[in-house]
């Protein structure tokens, strides 16, 4: 034996990560062929949605809603007889679209389930949608029966009359022949009803904004979504094994807080979906009150919650203020909108043991991109993260060239997780998609050490509490006023909502700002009507090509905003 014992040296992240992912281990990595593609994909990952379901029955407490309970047995029974209905008496099959556009109320979860496992698609639509846009979603799917609640019902009846769908009414405010536990009685205990589903068949359609025209529906294969929960599990293995932590079983249910919308990918697949295998009680809310959301903390004694940056800072200050009980608390994570570093250091400081985490993901990615958490993200607050390790980054300048380390450019990413395509457009994917490579239309750089920063966006969209918001759509509805010759719509700094909607028009000099704005909420979702108007009354200012100069029209609405 040596005089001196020599310690080992610790392990990179990436040793970890190989270790973790290597042959026998429960997240190992194997290449797959998808489409004309070869990505990593977790060999002993379920197949599909329907087999992840399956497979995590018990009597677990699965969805909390006020004084409703359901376990993960009793929730999928009761998708069972949903898919049942469904297949019964609507004629739903494999890869017939289904639409969703509600509250979150276990309804969702549950209709959500019965669509999938029957090889469906499910189409999570953006319940804030006014008539027009809930029109143009419904039609542009394809939709064959659409769940709707009370709110969602009253906005249909407002569509058009030659709109065709099968609507099954939830929790509706009087009696309805469509309500959906009236239909089930009909149905009784059955078994979930056969289908071949497959990995690589399309199971949802996401709508996000682009930053021009209408929302695109973004498509996601099962396998996309699998391995979008996969890689979140994976990254937690490796911080445990970065710091030395084995695994263990948890001393009691972990439970989260589900307070962001199921229609958006943070919260379908980072609270919801990410719940199954874990175990994990999901405690949901009707709609976000931070003080309501400290009481369910401690009553249900929550251990994780995710959501945008406007969210979690509402937390911090009722953490600060109020007297409950909130030493459960142990992760507070971020999605949809970049947190202010200052916050970061606040949640770190405002709970007994929560420390932060955050990542950069988009719709287009199932929500996983890149993550960072605990001291590293209090090190590097305005850092996403390292990349997922199904996913590979690149950054390229304008010719296409990847860019070193350090230097800003566009963020382009492939790999498993990553959407099939946008439903019916064609020549969007021809544009989006560079040898496998996706366009995220975000400028960014990676440092030395793989983690990513995100400085500015390529596309025009603004996100709002992370809601994504694309310009162009907004200036075609204010166009559609009368008094508005021309419209240039850009985002403000909010502090609280990381950015807000603001237009510059030139428009008539008798025009009417609340008319306007009343007008505009019959076009668009309240968190799209812009929050700060400004009138010009000569044209607005244009490039020699005839572009209207945004960038000048910001500036100018920046130095007239109130200082603080």
């Amino acid at each position: 034996m040596s005089e001196t014992s020599q310690l080992a040296e610790p392990l990179t992240r990436d040793q970890v990560v190989a270790e973790l992912t290597g042959p026998g281990q429960s997240h190992e990595l194997e290449p797959v062929l998808v489409g004309a593609a070869t990505v990593r994909a977790f060999k002993n990952a379920p197949k599909s949605l329907r087999q992840l379901f399956a497979d995590t029955r018990g009597d677990a407490t699965f969805i909390v809603y006020e004084n409703e309970r359901w376990t993960f047995d009793e929730a999928w029974r009761d998708a069972a007889r949903i898919a049942q209905l469904l297949a019964r008496d609507y004629g739903v099959g494999k890869g017939d679209r289904v639409a969703i556009s509600m509250r979150n109320f276990p309804e969702w979860v549950l209709a959500f389930t019965a669509i999938t496992s029957l090889g469906a698609i499910a189409v999570a639509m953006n319940a804030l949608w006014q008539p027009e846009e809930m029109e143009y979603g419904l039609e542009d799917s394809g939709a064959k029966v659409l769940f709707a609640d009370q709110e969602r019902l009253e906005r249909l009846a407002d569509c058009s009359p030659d709109l065709k769908i099968q609507v099954v009414a939830v929790r509706p405010s009087s009696p309805d022949e469509r309500e959906l536990w009236g239909l089930l009685d009909r149905i009784g205990d059955v078994e979930m009803p056969a289908a071949d589903v497959q990995p690589d068949d399309p199971a949802t359609i996401f709508y996000t904004s682009g930053s021009t025209g209408r929302p695109k529906g973004v498509v996601s294969s099962q396998r996309n979504i699998i391995s979008a929960l996969f890689s979140w599990e994976l990254d937690g293995l490796v911080a445990a094994r970065m710091m030395g932590i084995e695994p263990a079983a948890p001393a009691s249910q972990p439970a989260t807080l589900l307070a962001v919308p199921l229609f958006h990918v943070t919260g379908s697949h980072a609270v919801y979906l990410s719940s199954y295998r874990g175990q994990r009680k999901m405690v949901c809310m009707y709609k976000w009150d931070p003080e309501a959301a400290a009481a369910l903390i401690e009553e249900e004694k929550i251990t994780s919650f995710v959501a945008p940056a406007a969210m979690t800072g509402d937390l911090v200050r009722v953490a600060k203020q109020t007297d409950r009980d909130l030493s459960t608390l142990m992760t507070v994570g971020g999605g949809g909108a970049p947190r202010a570093p200052e916050q970061v250091k606040q949640i770190g400081a405002s709970f007994a043991k929560a420390l932060p985490n955050t990542g950069w993901g988009m719709t287009e990615t199932n929500a996983i991109g890149t993550g960072i958490g605990g001291l590293a993200y209090l090190e590097r607050p305005a850092s996403s993260g390292r990349s997922s390790s199904v996913l590979d980054l690149k950054i390229i300048d304008e010719e296409g060239h990847t860019l070193p380390a350090g230097e800003r450019g566009e963020l382009l990413v492939r790999g498993t997780s990553v959407f099939r395509g946008y439903w019916n457009r064609p020549e969007v994917n021809a544009e989006v998609f560079i040898d496998g490579w996706f366009r995220t239309g975000d400028v960014a750089y990676l440092d030395d050490e793989g983690f990513l920063f995100i400085v500015d966006r390529i596309k025009d969209l603004i996100i709002r509490g992370g809601e994504n918001i694309g310009c162009g759509q907004v200036e075609a509805a204010l166009l559609r006023y009368p008094d508005v010759y021309e419209a240039a719509v850009y985002a403000l700094p909010d502090e609280r909502l990381g950015e807000e909607v603001a237009a510059t028009l030139f428009a008539s000099a008798s025009i009417d700002l609340d008319a306007l704005r009343a007008f505009l909420g019959e076009h668009l979702a309240r968190f799209e009507v812009p929050r700060y108007i400004r009138v010009s009354p000569d044209p607005l200012p244009r490039t020699a090509s005839g572009k209207i100069l945004k960038r000048d029209l910001r500036e100018e609405a920046l130095a007239a905003m109130p200082k603080n």
